[in-house]
């Protein structure tokens, strides 16, 4: 139940009631304000339920809920075919065959991506995309930029200790 007061200064802007719930009607009462005349009331609003609404469901008690479930298990780790710090080269073969040398747009047997034939590499970050499983791989003596290649056309070496071709 809620009391206001409410003086007889009305605005000259128009007021809108806003409109209960449809199970809901209200009922306002206007009394004269204690100790105020001059055009002063009280009034109370009060939200009284309509004999047609059905009343909602009780919340449910200790008693009736049911225990919960058992927790879900954290997702498995996805088990990848190398790991991070992995020295590694390109397969020639591999690589000019795959949608990557395509996507470069490098005439055939272009002569300036040796490197990654030749050189070795270092697995920075290893990931599985929607189509397969990918490493980053940044290639140790060379300045250039670490590339996104598929792990199935690298070949795993045991040591760094290369000469260069």
């Amino acid at each position: 139940m809620a009391m206001a007061y409410s003086c007889s200064s009305f605005s000259s802007f128009p007021y809108t009631k806003p409109q209960p719930p449809p199970s809901t009607s209200t009922k306002i009462r206007l009394l004269p304000a204690a100790g105020g005349g001059g055009g002063c009331f009280r009034f109370s609003i009060k939200a009284v339920k309509s004999p047609d609404s059905a009343d909602p469901p009780p919340p449910p008690t200790a008693t009736q809920t049911e225990t919960p479930a058992a927790p879900k298990p954290a997702p498995k780790k996805p088990v990848y075919s190398m790991k991070k710090g992995q020295i590694v080269r390109v397969e020639k073969e591999k690589y000019l065959n795959s949608i990557n040398y395509l996507s470069v747009g490098h005439p055939p047997y272009y002569k300036g991506l040796d490197y990654i034939y030749e050189d070795r590499g270092e697995v920075l970050d290893i990931r599985i995309f929607e189509t397969g499983e990918y490493a980053l791989i940044a290639w140790i003596g060379v300045p250039t930029a670490p590339a996104w290649l598929p792990t199935d056309m690298l070949i795993k070496s045991d040591k760094l200790d290369y000469e260069r071709i």
